[in-house]
């Protein structure tokens, strides 16, 4: 490039591409230059510089400009359009139809499913439980594939909405895998389970009326079911009912019916921690198959519970009572949960007999919750700082010593008065009504009593406080959950049972430590000024709220729904 004269203006056209020019002279400042572009992009670019310079001497630089990377393209090797350079050489949609990552995956597969319990077929023999669209539907019908898909990479997996009632479920399943020279592909596609119905092995025995495999037999020889009571809420709260197939009570007892033997073990064995009790096992052979060997047996396991309840009197055998810490032998059974809870009613000394201990040295109950009889309080005296002999045991700290005069509610038109030492002084006032049981006019045929001497048996023995129990219905705003059990030969006073098993729970908090109590929102309590002050009442801090289903799906929760 030559000098330009000045005051002139020559145009020159060279072949440069991406540079800039810098013109530089002394002293004076950069001369300006105007660049026009010329032609088109695919050929060399011609530049035109227009240069308009003074008279003044100049010096021409040219400096070249940061070149920029970029990828260039290629062409596909099947269809010849552009394509960023990949290992296969080939665009997508070509890739795609050269290769099929989803061969082998089958794109309809069969899932089993019974409709008598609501279960899914988890091969080989397992049948679970899975709501629509869950995890544990989607980790079973992944099960289905994975057989199929060891070769490729499992990247996601949806469901995609099918109608409840047309028996498809269709999942969406994203996977990818290595092709040719190392190329990842992705594909995405969908398969669809069809359900068909296939009745389990439980329910083909309930329909063959032989639906049982294993049966829990729970005995207890007593009158009075309070144990059962308390056993059933047991039950009801660790949820072991859930397994059986089948509640059935009857006179003596209930009986569990389940389809495995390890549920029924299961049973058993939590029976035996709950309460003293000893068990029986038996097996009948149903089937034997000579070729391979088996044999198809029903087991029966009997647990016989000890028989006492709570508020029975009972008479210990001396060899007992001594073993215990030299208490008397006529004792009150205070509570009965895993072990024997005992009150001496004349020295407050209390012991625990557990189920092992009971059966080497069994005893019975002296007297039946209806042989008890209502006596009134005529005076009182607490008995302090009584001194206990050698070898004593432990000695109850909730109750109080006291010495009582009482008088039957029948024979208040007569002198007759009977003393006696009890337990219940922190509970009893003048003019109170409380139970007991009339030793000095009944005949009790026991071995122990019969043995003892006559000066150490009580004429009375005072059990319970007495509350007036319309009262304490009305007020009560509580409930207890039932299991669903077949009922036959029921005696008619099973209510009233029930009324004193409640009665007890209100009256001993460590008995309803282990029961979940209900607040029933359907029932008000009705207080009145002649409500007896004294009667033991459950807080509502012991309560826990019912919860109901029917709320998400009817009544006036079926408005929040259509909303």
């Amino acid at each position: 490039m030559k000098q330009l004269h000045s005051g002139k203006r020559e145009e020159r056209t060279g072949s440069f591409c991406h540079q800039e020019v810098l013109c530089r002279h002394h002293p004076a400042p950069p001369f300006q230059f105007v660049l026009e572009k010329r032609g088109g992009s695919q050929r060399v670019d011609e530049l035109t510089f227009f240069l308009t310079a003074t008279s003044k001497p100049f010096i021409m630089e040219y400096m070249q400009a940061p070149a920029t990377s970029s990828q260039g393209n290629i062409l596909c090797c099947t269809c010849g359009i552009p394509i960023p350079p990949n290992p296969a050489n080939m665009c997508v949609s070509c890739l795609r139809t050269t290769v099929d990552i989803s061969e082998g995956i089958p794109k309809q597969v069969n899932l089993h499913f019974c409709k008598q319990c609501e279960r899914y077929l988890q091969p080989p023999a397992s049948w679970v439980q899975c709501a629509l669209e869950s995890r544990e539907l989607l980790a079973l019908c992944l099960k289905k594939l994975k057989g199929n898909m060891t070769k490729v990479r499992l990247i996601d997996a949806g469901f995609l909405w099918t109608e409840p009632h047309s028996k498809r479920i269709k999942l969406k399943v994203t996977i990818q895998k290595e092709v040719m020279n190392g190329a990842i592909l992705q594909q995405v596609f969908v398969v669809e389970f069809v359900i068909q119905g296939q009745m389990c092995d439980d329910c083909h025995r309930v329909e063959a009326k032989d639906f049982w495999n294993s049966v829990v037999q729970v005995r207890q020889k007593t009158s009075h079911k309070k144990t059962f009571y308390y056993l059933e809420q047991l039950i009801l709260k660790h949820k072991l009912h859930q397994n059986a197939l089948n509640i059935k009570e009857i006179n003596e007892g209930i009986d569990f019916y389940y389809a495995t033997k390890q549920h029924a073990q299961k049973m058993v064995d939590f029976l035996q921690c709950t309460v003293p009790c000893r068990s029986k096992t038996s097996q009948r052979l149903i089937s034997h198959d000579i070729h391979s060997n088996t044999f198809n047996y029903k087991s029966t396991y009997s647990i016989e519970i000890v028989p006492v309840c709570k508020d029975n009197v009972v008479c210990l055998s001396p060899r007992l009572a001594q073993s215990l810490g030299n208490m008397g032998q006529v004792c009150v059974c205070a509570r009965v949960t895993s072990t024997i809870h005992l009150i001496d009613p004349n020295t407050l000394q209390i012991a625990e007999v557990d189920g092992g201990t009971y059966w080497r040295n069994p005893f019975n109950s002296l007297v039946s919750p209806r042989q008890l009889e209502e006596f009134i309080v005529m005076d009182t005296d607490i008995i302090r700082n009584q001194k206990l002999g050698a070898g004593a045991g432990m000695r109850s700290n909730k109750h109080t010593l006291a010495e009582v005069w009482v008088q039957k509610t029948s024979e208040m038109d007569t002198a007759q008065q009977y003393h006696c030492r009890t337990h219940l002084g922190h509970l009893l006032n003048i003019g109170d009504m409380v139970q007991g049981f009339d030793f000095a006019n009944s005949n009790v045929n026991d071995e122990f009593l019969n043995k003892m001497n006559p000066s150490h048996i009580p004429d009375v023995v005072l059990i319970k406080k007495s509350y007036n129990r319309s009262k304490r219905v009305k007020r009560r705003n509580w409930k207890l959950k039932e299991m669903d059990k077949d009922r036959e030969g029921m005696a008619p006073e099973d209510e009233r049972q029930y009324q004193d098993f409640l009665e007890d729970l209100e009256e001993d908090e460590a008995l309803r430590k282990n029961v979940n109590i209900f607040r029933d929102a359907s029932k008000i309590p009705v207080e009145s000024d002649t409500d007896d002050e004294g009667a033991p009442r459950i807080s509502l801090m012991e309560m826990l709220e019912d919860l109901s289903l029917t709320d998400a799906t009817g009544g006036e929760g079926a408005n929040m729904l259509t909303e």
